[in-house]
């Protein structure tokens, strides 16, 4: 049963968290990514995910950043990482959020070697009984688990509060095939980074919930295939694919990087034991920028998409 209370769909930026050189949390670049995504025309953000290594944040700090947000005054629904491993830690967190006026939470299933699909279903019918929509987040990658096609397509059956899945599972494009048979109403979005983002379009996935640093690149390519121009979708990803591929690098340096070069982040600062971005990858990213992009002001959103869209021509 799919929640109608939050619309998982559209592009759904998972948001860095910026740091200042002395690891104290950047607000303020932090807000002005949110403004930036608000502006795009991002459907929502998402907060305190693996790309705002969470995993690093004190608890306090957890709260600061939401609650900074959500008291922004920026008009954008916020998603709020809230998984743990245990079931009584990811309900009081997800308790939390609501609290504080997130529009949903994002759950993964706990990081347990040898878990159970029973253990798995316990543990969501624990989190997903309480007060906000929940997104089923399936990342094999972060977690080590594998859920079955049936296993989500019960969880989003049975429980009634799940506003969607986030598919991350790869190979992408056949499980969401599979889950979009058993389920033809349910929101599925993609992440990782939209690696495979013209090819999970075509097979049916209702966006993109990532960290990529041009959201507006994928609110674009999502407005091709709505539009019915999937060729225009694959020769617009295909243009970005070396900056897509590139972001795909381990750990968020290279994100953050983008960010400060778009003039949101005030510095690329990664947290221990992360790794900071070195000079030969920063050179690397200069030039696919430059590849990519030309002489465009990366500080401003991207509008144009006509040029790397348009029918190719010998």
């Amino acid at each position: 049963m799919m929640s109608q209370m939050f619309e998982y769909a559209g592009v759904i930026p998972i948001l860095p968290t910026p740091f200042f050189d002395d690891d104290r949390v950047d607000i303020d670049s932090l807000l002005r990514v949110v403004e930036f995504s608000h502006q795009v025309g991002a459907s929502a953000i998402t907060l305190l995910g693996v790309l705002g290594e969470s995993h690093l944040l004190t608890d306090r700090e957890s709260t600061q950043i939401v609650s900074a947000v959500l008291e922004s005054g920026i008009p954008i629904p916020v998603i709020v990482g809230a998984s743990r491993p245990g079931t009584f830690a990811s309900r009081v967190l997800a308790d939390q959020a609501s609290d504080l006026g997130a529009a949903a939470v994002m759950i993964a299933p706990p990081s347990v070697a040898g878990i159970s699909e029973t253990a798995i279903r316990a543990y969501f019918d624990g989190v997903g009984s309480g007060p906000l929509p929940i997104v089923i987040q399936d990342h094999p990658a972060s977690t080590g688990v594998q859920m079955s096609v049936e296993l989500l397509a019960n969880l989003v059956d049975r429980l009634p509060r799940v506003a969607g899945v986030k598919v991350e599972a790869v190979p992408t494009a056949p499980k969401l095939r599979a889950l979009r048979a058993l389920l033809p109403e349910a929101r599925l979005l993609t992440g990782l980074g939209a690696l495979y983002g013209a090819t999970d379009l075509a097979a049916g996935s209702d966006g993109f919930n990532t960290g990529f640093a041009f959201p507006e690149v994928l609110i674009e390519l999502c407005r091709l295939r709505d539009s019915g121009e999937l060729a225009g979708a694959r020769r617009l990803f295909r243009h970005f694919l070396p900056l897509i591929v590139l972001e795909q690098h381990p750990g968020p340096a290279l994100r953050k990087e983008v960010w400060r070069l778009r003039g949101r982040l005030s510095t690329a600062r990664v947290r221990a034991p992360g790794a900071q971005l070195d000079a030969f990858m920063a050179e690397e990213l200069l030039g696919t920028l430059q590849d990519t992009l030309d002489s465009v002001d990366l500080r401003q959103p991207l509008s144009d998409f006509g040029p790397w869209a348009a029918v190719e021509t010998d």
